[in-house]
């Protein structure tokens, strides 16, 4: 695990793709369970130690996941959540680009649990749930764009299904429409950047994750950072 910040009530790791944040029906070891264990033997507790999910990233997307060390940390990083008052800012690559260099997304979203996938529509539907994400194109390559997107609202796969409704699909994406998947089983959606005052210290957290080492990854990302991204 490479976690990249830490304090009395709060731990970020920097997930890796293939990883899971939370155990579920494949019964692979998720990372809540391996900071357990870290956290027991960094500092010699004794019986159970808490480690509490504040949110997910999906199988395949690497990035960064916050994790509460302390009961009063999960409760109130939940509320920030809630309210809104988190900034999670997502990089993903392309490989068509979208009809607009930047524009603001909203679909109504429905999940089929059985498959684990969800649908978008651009009117509202019954037991659907209103998505909306900014996205702006911050590098452009000879065959792929890099996108910067702001989450506004929390839907499952919601990056993914609504990418793929402007004809966008993620780079690697098979379940949402690429063309073909990445070597290593990834999808090209990163969770960059994470923002967000810290709901004990008040303390204001800005943290960034590397770029994968990967060599489009590191075109675009030189490129956007040309663009002063």
């Amino acid at each position: 695990m490479e976690i990249v910040y830490e304090d009395n009530h709060i731990i970020i790791v920097n997930k890796k793709p293939g990883e899971i944040v939370q155990g579920d029906k494949t019964g692979d070891r998720p990372i809540s369970e391996m900071l357990k264990d870290w956290l027991k033997e960094k500092y010699a507790k004794p019986g159970n130690v808490f480690c509490g999910v504040i949110h997910r990233l999906d199988r395949p997307v690497g990035g960064l996941v916050v994790f509460a060390k302390t009961g009063k940390g999960l409760a109130r990083m939940n509320e920030l959540f809630r309210n809104g008052e988190v900034k999670k800012t997502y990089w993903a690559i392309t490989k068509k680009m979208p009809p607009k260099q930047e524009d603001t997304l909203t679909h109504y979203i429905t999940t089929r649990e059985r498959i684990n996938k969800s649908y978008a529509s651009t009117t509202p539907k019954e037991g659907a749930a209103k998505a909306v994400l900014k996205y702006r194109v911050i590098a452009r390559g000879d065959r792929y764009s890099l996108l910067e997107i702001n989450l506004l609202t929390g839907r499952k796969h919601q990056i993914r299904v609504q990418l793929s409704a402007i004809g966008c699909p993620v780079k690697g994406d098979l379940k949402y429409g690429a063309e073909r998947s990445n070597p290593d089983g990834s999808i090209s959606l990163l969770s960059h950047r994470i923002e967000f005052d810290h709901p004990v210290s008040k303390q204001h957290i800005d943290i960034t994750a590397p770029l994968p080492d990967d060599r489009l990854w590191q075109e675009l990302g030189k490129i956007a950072a040309e663009n002063g991204y």
